[in-house]
């Protein structure tokens, strides 16, 4: 079956099964010819063909795959000795599981109807994958800061992954169901109604829309505690010191009478110990050097210049993430003017998202494009450093890396720490923070009519959470009797 375009049988569009083969350049933009109220007339069509009620509906398929069995089954392409800090990660809660399983889930979000309406997709949507950063002129922002998944694809994945992960962090928090019911309707509201906002101005207007510290204060400190008003304050403040400065005294020590990288192990390992002889060491040294080299390429010719000016010193492995640990990731230290002059950056290897398997195989010739390309797309500033490059010179083979800053005021919100009303708060920003990324690559008025203004969708939203949180709590179970079993090796605490 094919996508059909303009006019020609919009309903048609709308299909309630799985996703339409997208056209090989991504999410098709709304037709220029097109009136808002044609766009609005097709919102309002796919209604027809998948109810808003039907978005509520999920039960797991019969022949559903082992959850398992999905997450180990890429470990033959990670480190081999990271996998046990992965799984262990992962086994604490079923939070920290659901943080990991963007794979399983995409499995079963291929089998949930979908109303034809793609956007570029985050494709791991929750609640710890949004997060402040600074702006290339100095603000505090907020933003989805991973997109590791990232893939055009239905809007409608990125809302229930997002919605689960409020109702699944309430569940670990310890919340009632009344708490969780209002967390998770605030996050789908605000999405629903964001949606609409951007429906009905100029497009422009949308790309220029950012949530700043500023215009976060000004819409939640009315609704929040003085405790609360005081612990946000607190943590701005914080966040603005993990900069590149603050890198340095955390991350550096004096070797040899020079600073270098310190040794963490096994979370943060430098070259000089991950591999000890200098002759085996040479390969990995130089697909760095390649992996630098190439990646200035990728970046502006303004921001070439000012890379330019930095020279490399030192590198190490970094574990981040959860799901993520086991890919490849290198932490670099360079130096400017001086040694007081320092910028760090990451390289992240970049496989094929898991969503890949369940819509058509990413346009891009490289991972690592994806990411980026995928990341400048939905967040309104970026890193000015964002680049990519593929290298060989890892255990012979070539691998895909995404580039950015390892800290330019980055910090997240603690989760694990949040109280009721900090929990809807944060989901309400988060809900808004995904509707302006959608309306940035979707049809925006078309999306917003099928939405409407009734709360039809949040309620169906907030059933297919409750029922994914459910099945998440199973198969946190299920990983559990495997590493019980000895099926998984875990270990705790790293």
């Amino acid at each position: 079956m094919t996508r059909t375009t303009g006019r020609q049988s919009r309903a048609s569009r709308a299909t309630a099964t799985v996703p339409r083969p997208r056209s090989p350049e991504g999410p098709p933009p709304p037709v220029p010819t097109a009136t808002p109220e044609d766009r609005a007339a097709l919102g309002r069509a796919a209604r027809s063909a998948v109810p808003r009620s039907a978005q509520g509906q999920f039960v797991p398929a019969a022949d559903r795959p082992d959850p398992v069995s999905v997450l180990t089954g890429g470990d033959a392409e990670r480190v081999a000795e990271l996998l046990p800090i992965r799984y262990g990660r992962m086994s604490v809660s079923p939070f920290t599981f659901y943080r990991g399983a963007a794979a399983v889930m995409a499995a079963d979000l291929a089998r949930t109807p979908v109303t034809g309406l793609d956007v570029q997709l985050c494709g791991d949507a929750h609640l710890s994958n949004f997060g402040f950063f600074a702006s290339p002129e100095r603000r505090l922002v907020f933003d989805i800061n991973d997109f590791d998944e990232t893939l055009p694809g239905p809007w409608e994945w990125d809302v229930k992954r997002l919605a689960t992960s409020v109702e699944i962090a309430g569940r670990d928090r310890g919340f009632s169901r009344s708490e969780r019911r209002t967390a998770v309707l605030s996050c789908v509201r605000s999405y629903r109604e964001a949606m609409r906002q951007f429906a009905a101005v100029p497009t422009l207007q949308v790309w220029y829309a950012h949530a700043d510290v500023e215009g976060l204060r000004a819409r939640y400190e009315q609704t929040m505690t003085t405790t609360q008003r005081k612990r946000l304050a607190r943590g701005l403040n914080k966040v603005q010191t993990k900069d590149n400065l603050g890198a340095l005294a955390k991350f550096t020590t004096v070797v040899d009478g020079s600073l270098r990288l310190t040794a963490e192990p096994p979370l943060i390992v430098p070259l000089r110990d991950l591999i000890p002889e200098a002759a085996a060491r040479e390969d990995l040294e130089q697909g760095l050097r390649d992996l630098v080299q190439g990646y200035r390429a990728t970046l502006a010719a303004d921001r070439r210049m000012l890379f330019d000016q930095y020279r490399p010193i030192d590198m190490a492995r970094k574990v981040v993430g959860v799901g993520s640990v086991g890919t490849r990731a290198f932490m670099m230290l360079f130096f400017g003017r001086d040694t007081e002059d320092p910028l760090f950056l990451q390289a992240k290897e970049a496989g094929p998202s898991a969503l890949e398997a369940h819509l058509r195989p990413a346009v891009q010739p490289n991972a690592g494009q994806r990411v980026v390309e995928g990341q400048r797309l939905m967040q309104t500033v970026g890193d000015i450093f964002l680049g990519w490059q593929r290298v060989a010179g890892f255990d012979g083979r070539e691998r895909d890396f995404y580039i950015r800053q390892l800290r330019d005021w980055k910090g997240s919100v603690e989760v694990e720490d949040l109280v009721p009303d900090g929990l809807r708060i944060y989901a309400d920003l988060c809900g808004w923070t995904l509707a302006r990324a959608h309306a940035r690559s979707g049809d925006r008025v078309a999306i917003a009519a099928y939405l409407g203004s009734s709360t039809s969708f949040d309620e169906a939203v907030l059933a297919f959470a409750v029922a994914y949180a459910d099945l998440n709590e199973r198969d946190h179970r299920a990983m559990l009797e495997a590493i019980d079993a000895g099926r998984v090796t875990a270990v705790s605490g790293v």
